[in-house]
């Protein structure tokens, strides 16, 4: 998946970084420098993704098409 979200990083409490993506509602990565918070929410929002996708898709019937679209 390619896409240009949005990151926003904080400095936690308790030392490192909590990092959320606007775009993705539950999408959030933590980590000790700014470097693992990104990784970590890039990792939350494929996950996130793909079981979206796979959820769907359990209920589609055989005739739905499906494509690919690209949000420039």
């Amino acid at each position: 998946m390619k896409a240009e979200l949005t990151a926003i990083i904080e400095a936690a409490e308790d030392g490192g970084y909590w990092a959320i993506c606007p775009e993705i509602p539950g999408a959030n990565g933590q980590g000790d420098t700014i470097a693992e918070a990104k990784a970590s929410l890039k990792s939350a929002i494929q996950l996130i993704v793909e079981d979206r996708l796979e959820d769907i898709r359990r209920g589609l019937p055989e005739e739905a098409i499906e494509e690919t679209i690209l949000i420039p």
